[in-house]
């Protein structure tokens, strides 16, 4: 009887544990593969499936499967952004208050001001790890080097990854401005030795498909974040994709600002006859010389083919997955970090032309050694039919393209469908914790106290459940850099500091009018006053701190520049040398007076 009885024990434990695995298999066999698939710098219009002329069929196609956000919004830089997008907690809380390389110097190490990631954040690649995903990240990072802020402990299991905030997309180990001492590369958590054979865009995907196919017969799901860095400077592409767009836009800035507006229109993205604003940076076309129109035509030809082989490697990692029979088991998010890059970079042209070895010659412009900066006459049209750029508070520096692609169970209704509520980066996490099954933190986790995530979920407004993610007055705070805004509802309250703006307050209705061309302050007052009473209140919540009066984050990042890679490289130099002319001057001055005295005592 007890030998039975011990039998009779053993065999229900057997079967306890295979219907545990058993249950196991089912979970990881409902729950979706994850890929995010970020862009860099890439403007509201670039994608095609958002009115562009760029050859994206890849993304285009997942889009079209999937559900665009036409009102979606992010930081006006990278770090910020990606900081919300891995926690789902504003990134006034979550330690990047500000890009560190624009950081006014009495702001960094403030609370909410660490340039990194604070430790109360829990990221979505460490609850998805903690729940059973295979998690992998490859490309830009930039959200701390730091060792407790690198990938492996923040929950990926295998990452190749680039701490700074760009670098060469030929040449992995060159600067692309001085900003710090040398380019970080890291590897699983370790200094990373980079290949010589190397693009961005390619090496990044190789190394994605790696990791995927490393844990393929592990039978659990993965999330996939990719980090391109495309379309930041320097803009680079292979040759073959630059030739597809040779004279593509002869046309200037302006006609293709215009057309991507009514492509937006007629796809449904934004009203038909949007207004435009013409931005005070923007060049008149007509009035450049023929050289000038020349680099100018090979930037944007450039640029463009730079996103197009970003597509294309984004198409290698997608047949990958239907060859493997993954594809349809995978949700893609798409989204670029921050509007198109506007600024001409006038202040960075000495070190390009007199100590980088980079070049901006319109013959090879592109290749090795070269420098592509699509500057603010592009960045207008890239950004198309929106007002500003990256950096500013206006929509063209924060609302972005974005896409969900693939949720299972998804209406036919919604395939394709756009969504023009209000959304924005922190969303992201709540909604694919939901897709996982997975809980969202809660005050502890892991023996340390963390901040609740402050993003909602996608997937009712997905699933056409909802028709807003947000109430009309239900208030979203912004700011960065000392440009702000607040949206409630179809208005925005904004203010950008010079020079794209003049420091005041302004309220636009964005559902009649993207493009924020009629101030409406004198029309709704009560509105305005009580969205301003709304953004002090938020700015507080937050800890957002006042910006020093003066301040320029151009001028900020050449001087943080000066801190972190002149002065550690050639501080003893800059600071001999123009002592020692000093002391050339008295001396030389101590002679002239000498002779004076001289000759006066001779007469």
């Amino acid at each position: 009887m007890r030998r039975a009885a011990a039998l009779g024990l053993a065999l229900a434990l057997v079967l306890a544990l295979h219907a545990q695995h058993a249950a196991q298999a089912a979970s990881a066999a409902t729950r979706p593969n994850i890929v995010v698939l970020v862009a860099d710098d890439w403007g509201f219009s670039d994608l095609g499936a958002f009115g562009g002329e760029i050859s994206t069929p890849h993304l285009d196609a997942l889009a079209q499967r999937g559900v665009r956000f036409s009102n979606f919004h992010v930081a006006a830089s990278c770090s910020p952004t990606r900081s919300m997008l891995l926690t789902g907690v504003d990134n006034h809380k979550n330690g990047i208050g500000n890009l560190r390389e624009a950081m006014p110097r009495q702001h960094l190490g403030q609370p909410g001001y660490l340039g990194s990631l604070a430790t109360n954040v829990v990221t979505v690649s460490e609850l998805l790890q903690g729940s059973g995903y295979r998690t992998y990240v490859t490309g830009k990072w930039n959200v701390g080097s730091e060792p407790h802020n690198l990938p492996n402990r923040r929950g990926f299991d295998r990452s190749i990854v680039q701490g700074d905030t760009g670098s060469d997309n030929w040449e992995p180990d060159r600067l692309y401005l001085p900003h710090r001492p040398t380019v970080d590369w890291f590897e699983d958590g370790r200094q990373a030795v980079m290949p010589k054979d190397f693009y961005s865009s390619a090496y990044f995907v190789d190394r994605m498909l790696e990791y995927i196919r490393s844990g393929a017969g592990s039978g659990k799901p993965f999330f996939a974040y990719l980090g391109f860095q495309a379309n930041h400077v320097p803009v680079q592409a292979p040759q073959a994709f630059i030739d597809k767009y040779k004279g593509r836009y002869k046309d200037g800035w302006t006609a293709l600002r215009l057309a991507r507006r009514d492509r937006a229109a007629e796809l449904g993205l934004v009203p038909k006859g949007t207004a435009m604003v013409t931005m005070s940076t923007t060049q008149d076309w007509a009035k450049l010389r023929a050289p000038e129109r020349q680099l100018a035509e090979k930037q944007m030809e450039v640029y463009a083919a730079m996103a197009e082989a970003m597509d294309h490697h984004i198409g290698r990692l997608v047949a990958h997955l239907k060859t493997s029979g993954e594809f349809d088991n995978t949700v893609f998010v798409f989204l670029s970090d921050n509007g198109a890059e506007g600024s001409d970079y006038h202040q960075a042209q000495g070190w390009l032309r007199f100590m980088s070895p980079y070049t901006q010659n319109t013959e090879t412009l592109g290749g090795k050694r070269t420098y592509g900066i699509p500057g603010p006459g592009w960045a207008s049209a890239s950004v198309s039919p929106l007002s500003a750029y990256k950096f500013w508070s206006s929509e063209g520096g924060i609302r972005v393209p974005m896409f969900v692609s693939g949720v299972a169970g998804l209406p036919k209704a919604r395939t394709g469908a756009i969504h023009a509520g209000l959304t924005h980066v922190t969303d992201v996490v709540p909604t694919l914790l939901e897709l996982a099954q997975v809980p969202l933190p809660t005050a502890r986790y892991q023996e340390r106290d963390v901040l609740p995530v402050q993003g909602l979920s996608l997937l009712p407004v997905l699933m056409g459940q909802a028709l807003q993610v947000r109430g009309p007055d239900q208030p979203l705070g912004y700011e960065l850099s000392g440009n702000q805004a607040l949206f409630k509802g179809d208005l925005k309250l904004v203010k950008n500091l010079q020079p794209i703006g003049d420091g005041q307050w302004q309220l636009y209705n964005l559902r009649d009018d993207p493009g924020e061309t009629r101030d409406l302050r004198a029309q709704l007052p009560d509105a305005f006053r009580t969205m301003q009473a709304d953004y002090a209140a938020w700015a507080r919540a937050h800890g957002v701190l006042p910006i020093p009066d003066g301040y320029s984050p151009q001028t900020q990042v050449m001087i943080n520049s000066w801190l972190t890679y002149w002065w550690p490289k050639f501080g003893a130099a800059f600071v001999a040398v123009p002592l020692l002319l000093f002391l050339l001057l008295l001396a030389a001055l101590a002679l002239l007076m000498r002779g004076r005295r001289r000759r006066r005592s001779a007469h």
